[in-house]
């Protein structure tokens, strides 16, 4: 079988080498809107004979690279658009296959960084204190830091995060404990730990004046503290989502899950990121009526972050399969008319999306090609609802998922 090229990568392709280990150590700066730090990557060969390797990245600033102790030398291509600048990175000897390496690279994001939003105080709810959160997908992690910025390339991680001592840092990962910075005595550092693999574009950062309220045995909803309850309300029935994910999916691998509703600046109904789940504020209705889009963020703990697609081309192959388990999630809790009353409303959406674009464009697709074209340009509902139109089709063909599709062996 012929190697699949995710074209929206400039990296040295996972054939050659993979990256299986970021240790990140950074601090954040509000006054200058940058984070600043080291990203230590362990990276394996894939071959014999590896004498060097190329990175993503994306208007970072570079001070050096280090390997065993010592400088390498590194180059950074030109600018390709929507895609970076290649980073080149000479090893020190050639690696066999399997060998592995670790490739310590200080950093300084810009403050235009496509990954970071950073909010003044006057943005926020409480007025007081700055905010900043990120979103990496889909090619957008390149802007935080070097990487093999492609989800055919997993990687579990660590992070050490320096923030004023009065914030809340927070990522996708297990919080592993806080203590006050022995650098500034004004600031403090927050430790996480993922060890589940993940693609680069489900690593996650916000720091803000957060506060949480148990909603659950494994979930914390987070907030500024001025909606906080009334997120805890809205969120109450996460739990037994999860159950009913578990049932449908097997054991949740994750440990933790955790809901952070983001200012309204957040451009999305959710991000999957793995133990804290983004979502907008525009969910609060009050009535737990949009509670949906939480039941899709769970699935993609399975379906998405667990099981991924390997290029941006087959998006659907995540994104259909997250609506099918949430729509029988939903189906669980509501029952079945409910489901398909959902199903109904997609079709609709796919329809608008289809007519959007024109019946013939390449866009409408399944599978799309990519090739030099930005992912965030080709987003839709079609990979969403046309991905979910397909599963429902083979389920009134051959039955429900436990006799044609098991979701249970996504946590395999």
């Amino acid at each position: 079988m012929p190697e699949v090229v995710d074209t929206c990568s400039l990296a040295s392709p996972a054939s050659i080498c993979r990256t299986t280990h970021l240790h990140l150590r950074c601090s954040v700066d509000f006054t200058r809107r940058v984070l600043t730090g080291t990203a230590a990557l362990t990276v394996q060969s894939q071959e014999d004979n590896l004498r060097s390797l190329t990175l993503d990245t994306k208007d970072l600033t570079i001070e050096k690279v280090v390997i065993n102790g010592q400088e390498v030398k590194y180059t950074l291509g030109e600018r390709q658009s929507y895609k970076g600048s290649p980073m080149e990175i000479s090893l020190p000897i050639a690696l066999c296959k399997n060998q592995e390496i670790v490739i310590e690279i200080s950093f300084e994001t810009s403050p235009k960084s496509s990954a970071l939003q950073w909010l003044t105080p006057e943005q926020t709810s409480g007025k007081e204190h700055p905010y900043l959160f990120s979103q990496c997908q889909a090619i957008h992690c390149r802007a935080i830091l070097p990487c093999q910025d492609t989800p055919s390339v997993k990687l579990t991680y660590s992070a050490e995060v320096s923030v004023p001592k009065e914030l809340v840092a927070l990522m996708s990962a297990i919080r592993d404990g806080e203590a006050p910075d022995p650098e500034d005595s004004s600031r403090k550092i927050y430790r996480f730990s993922q060890k589940v693999p993940i693609p680069c574009y489900l690593i996650a950062l916000v720091v803000g004046a957060l506060e949480s309220r148990q909603i659950g045995p494994r979930t914390l909803v987070w907030s500024e503290k001025e909606q906080v309850e009334k997120c805890a309300y809205e969120f109450s029935e996460t739990e037994s989502m999860l159950k009913i994910a578990e049932d449908l999916g097997g054991p949740y691998v994750w440990g933790q899950y955790d809901l952070l509703v983001l200012p309204p600046s957040f451009p999305y109904g959710g991000m999957e990121n793995p133990c804290l789940t983004f979502v907008t504020p525009t969910l609060l209705a009050g009535d737990k009526s949009l509670s949906n889009v939480i039941a899709h963020e769970i699935s993609h703990s399975w379906t998405g972050n667990l099981v991924t697609n390997k290029t941006w081309d087959h998006f659907w192959l995540n994104e259909g399969h997250t609506v099918y388990l949430e729509r029988h999630i939903c189906g669980r809790l509501f029952g079945e008319k409910f489901r398909h009353f959902h199903a109904l409303g997609g079709w609709g959406e796919l329809q608008n999306s289809v007519k959007t674009f024109g019946e013939t464009h390449p866009f409408t697709k399944l599978v799309v090609d990519l090739t030099n074209v930005d992912p965030d340009v080709a987003y839709s509902s079609v990979p969403y609802e046309k991905g979910f139109a397909l599963l429902f089709y083979l389920e009134q063909l051959l039955g429900g998922p436990g006799k044609w599709l098991a979701f249970s062996d996504f946590s395999l």
